[in-house]
């Protein structure tokens, strides 16, 4: 899928699932309960042992129904690996010119991550199509904001401290889209199967991004 494609869906989408768990055997349920919800973007960490069967098990599974993504990505190996699995969007935590310039060799969506000024637009310099902000838990919607000020142009998605009480200030201050971890899929939940749980959590965080949109007449 072109890169275009990917990108404009994950913005509409608003929320990007960030996808960690100590092995992967439910991840296909996961994705596909989180997709049931409304959140169709999937980030399944390279955290997760053999990480690259996760992809390929999601994306066998799921299709186009979802756009895939590869995050804690920390170099172009890896990079390539998760692309050949079937990632469609590769995220690290980190700025890696190496993993932006494997990324758009292949003509995927990448998210490199960033804090600093400097750190933002050296990504967005080398070919981010949105910078990721992290770790966004310790500055808040108030930095991306500040951030948001100097460097307008520069799409920023917001990955840490994101929840249900923050997200909409997160979209005040200017994110593109969120990046959404533990509050969203959590290892508790998970481990027991009861994947209803994550389907209305998944629900609430679309109803949240929709519910901005529509009020303040804007969109990704």
């Amino acid at each position: 899928m072109p890169t275009g494609n990917v990108l404009d869906r994950l913005l509409q989408g608003g929320v990007v699932a960030v996808v960690r768990a100590d092995e992967g055997s439910k991840l296909v349920d996961v994705a596909k309960a989180l997709a049931d919800g409304g959140v169709t973007g999937i980030e399944v960490t390279f955290t997760v042992p053999r990480a690259h069967r996760v992809l390929e098990a999601v994306a066998d599974s799921l299709g186009d129904t979802v756009e895939l993504g590869a995050g804690t990505v920390l170099d172009a190996e890896t990079a390539r690996i998760s692309i050949l699995s079937g990632a469609e969007f590769i995220v690290s935590p980190a700025v890696s010119l190496g993993v932006i310039e494997m990324a758009k060799r292949y003509g995927k969506a990448v998210f490199p991550g960033a804090l600093t000024p400097t750190e933002v637009l050296t990504a967005w310099q080398a070919g981010a199509d949105a910078v990721k902000i992290f770790p966004s838990d310790l500055t808040g919607p108030s930095y991306l904001k500040a951030l948001a000020g100097p460097f307008p142009q520069i799409r920023m998605m917001p990955t840490g401290g994101v929840n249900l009480d923050t997200a909409e200030a997160f979209l005040a201050a200017g994110a593109c889209a969120l990046g959404v971890g533990s509050a969203l899929v959590d290892a508790k939940t998970v481990a027991s199967g009861d994947f209803k749980v994550l389907t209305d959590r998944a629900r609430k965080y679309r109803a949240i991004v929709d519910e901005y949109r529509t009020k303040h007449g804007s969109s990704a």
